[in-house]
């Protein structure tokens, strides 16, 4: 096996490509291989993508989703065992555009474990697309 996935955080830094093939290996070649599985292994990817990186503050977290081009993550509404964000960008809006299934199973396994790592509790994120507004609600969830 090879060692890139300790060198997440480098790569996220130094690496730079266009989005439409990383769509296509997501949206098509990903859901293919993985078949009807596919958003379980996604979500656990993605939480597995976010344990090589030390998580020190939100704005970290922030910044690493638009190096990497998942877009623009805010946070939009702080409960007490809740935290309400939206992914918006380009990329998103001309995704929503398209008659093409998508899901962002893979950046909300990621944003758990992110958010796990800094509140030091059990987390896990439901992902809603809302094709009206084009943005992407990622619903962080701490277990008590």
């Amino acid at each position: 096996m090879h060692n890139n996935l300790q060198k997440t955080e480098e790569i996220a830094d130094l690496m730079q490509t266009t989005g439409s093939g990383y769509d296509l290996l997501r949206y098509v070649c990903l859901p293919d291989l993985l078949g009807k599985d596919a958003a379980t292994i996604l979500y656990v990817l993605g939480k597995n993508l976010a344990r090589q990186i030390k998580w020190e503050s939100l704005e970290q977290v922030k910044d690493f989703f638009y190096k990497v081009g998942w877009g623009e993550l805010v946070d939009i509404k702080e409960k007490r065992r809740e935290y309400i964000f939206e992914l918006t960008g380009a990329a998103i809006t001309q995704r929503m555009k398209q008659d093409i299934i998508t899901d962002y199973r893979l950046e909300a396994g990621f944003l758990a474990e992110a958010m796990q790592q800094l509140k030091q509790l059990d987390c896990e994120c439901i992902d809603e697309i809302k094709s009206k507004k084009n943005y992407v609600e990622l619903k962080v969830l701490l277990s008590k």
